[in-house]
Order: C-alpha cells, then structure tokens, then sequence
C-alpha cells in the first residue's frame, strides 16, 4: 500500500476493500473494479473518507444509489466512497433535514405521511439526496429548485471545511447546479428542504401513487440508468432517438428500449462499451439526421474521454 492507502486502511480497517467490483454498487449492474472502496453510514465518515483521499493525492468518487453513472467496464483507478448516511430529522416548524445517502424516493414517502407537501414527485426519482441536490432531480413538474432550502458542502480544495450553501448558490438549471461536473471536490454533507405542512397524508400519497402508474405506463422495466439523454429546448430526446430509427437497436447485451427511446436497458450480460456504442450511435444519428447535439443526462465514470 502507498501511504494514502494505508492511512485509510487504519482509519477504516476492513471496510476498506481493495480492488472491489462496482457492478453491484450501480443499477445498470456493470462496472468494473475500483482501487478501493469504502461503504459509509455516517456523515462523520464521509467527510472523512474524502479529506484523507484528498490529502493523500487519491482520486477519488462518491456513489449514492448507483443510478444515472456509468462506470467503465476497466473500473476506476481511485476510491470510491459508497454513500450509506441515511439519517433524517423532522422538526416541528422548520425544514425537512436529510443526510446525502438516504434513498430520495423513501425521503418523500415519509414527508408525505407527516402530511408534508412538496415531495410527491420524488417517488419516482432513483438515487440518493446527494445526487438529487447534485443534478437538480426532477419529475412531474417538480425539481430540487423548488424544494431546497440549503445544504452542507464540504469543499475538499477549500480547507477541506463544510459550508452550508443557500438554494441559490446551487445555481439551479435544468438538470444542472454549480455541483454538478465538479467530482473530486465537493460532497454533499446533509440537505434541509422546503415543505408545506397541514396536509392529508392520504391525499399526497395518492397523487404520489398517480406519478408512479404513469411511471410504469411510459417507462421500461429492467436494468437502466434513468434517463441517458437531457432534452433539448422544446423537444424530447427520447422522441429524437425513435425518429432516428433508433429504437429497439441493440449492441451486446444493451439495447435502446423499445418502451422508451431514452432509456438504455441492460438485458443480461451488457458492457459499458455496448453502452457507450449506443450513447454514440444516438448522438451521431440525431445529429445527422435533425442537427440536434443531445446532452447525457448520466455520468461516466472511469472513462478516458
């Protein structure tokens, strides 16, 4: 082990796993091996995990729920720090406050049950609070912009120190925020959220219950990453790529859905180079064909370019 290893083998002992495969850490179920991998469930040992990396020169990741990435078939050279702080509070008259690895939608069943509204849309977003603050989550007209009241950053390359940022340092846009593209420096410490108490809880999950049948009405089952592409101004990507002819193609063992045209399902045996080949296919054909560049909506991980 160099140094840096073996300080964090001596904080964390055995949760330190070296050359650990990711494909379970991720829902498209691929992925190959990381340096070093170390599971977390407090916010203590997050913070933690990333300071020593940082300090030692390691790169390093943090993975959620494993949704919307995409890790590279070689794996990636570095840590990856598995995010499992899941604590929630619930106070009378101020904020929702959750840490960054409690499961998003979970987070939203249970506001609604204390007859908190705002959240109903989150049932259907996969992934953790971290990730959600990260890429502004968002479904069925709500998003992260609206719900956010503040969260705690730690910033590695800033003294490694933890600031609580308001909604509006986030810079929020469709599916993007000043986190979002900056692996390697900041990590969601814990988020506060904006809710409206006073309301029925029978009501709000009933609404909740509407998102997720529509859910299963337009979306694929199986193995995916969540949506791949980001739609373009006044278009939908997942409308481009059938237009293309696109839908239904299949490289390896991934396939574009044909429930869905954004959402690449791994059918059993997939590689992150099959992914990738379709990621290029779609790009070039919507290009060539409608002069459309899409956008990924996921993270690659591991990848050279």
């Amino acid at each position: 082990m160099t140094d840096g290893w073996q300080t964090l083998a001596d904080r964390f002992g055995d949760a330190l796993q070296r050359d650990a495969g990711l494909a379970r850490y991720t829902v498209a179920r691929l992925g190959g091996p990381a340096d070093g991998l170390i599971t977390v469930r407090s916010t203590g040992d997050l913070i933690d995990a990333a300071r020593l990396a940082h300090a030692h020169g390691i790169p390093w990741i943090i993975l959620g729920g494993g949704a919307n990435v995409l890790v590279a078939d070689a794996g990636y050279r570095g840590l990856v720090i598995v995010n499992h702080a899941k604590g929630m509070r619930f106070e009378d008259g101020g904020p929702v406050i959750a840490e960054s690895g409690a499961n998003f939608s979970t987070l939203g069943r249970r506001c609604m049950s204390r007859g908190l509204a705002g959240l109903e849309w989150a049932v259907n977003v996969p992934g953790t609070v971290g990730g959600a603050v990260v890429n502004n989550a968002g479904a069925h007209g709500g998003d992260m912009a609206a719900a956010l009241d503040w969260a705690d950053v730690l910033d590695v390359q800033d003294a490694a120190q933890v600031a609580r940022w308001p909604v509006e340092r986030m810079n929020y846009a469709y599916r993007a925020s000043a986190l979002k593209g900056q692996r390697g420096r900041y990590v969601v410490v814990e988020a506060a959220l904006r809710l409206e108490p006073g309301h029925d809880p029978a009501e709000l999950n009933a609404r909740a219950d509407e998102f997720v049948a529509h859910r299963k009405r337009t979306q694929p089952p199986g193995a995916s990453l969540g949506s791949m592409f980001k739609n373009p101004p006044g278009d939908y990507a997942g409308r481009l790529i059938e237009a293309a002819g696109l839908k239904g193609r299949q490289v390896g063992g991934v396939q574009i859905s044909p429930v869905h045209a954004n959402f690449f399902i791994n059918t059993g045996g997939g590689t992150a180079d099959d992914y990738r080949a379709l990621i290029d296919l779609a790009q070039e054909q919507v290009h060539a064909q409608f002069g459309v560049a899409l956008e990924l909506e996921i993270e690659r991980i591991g990848f050279e370019s």
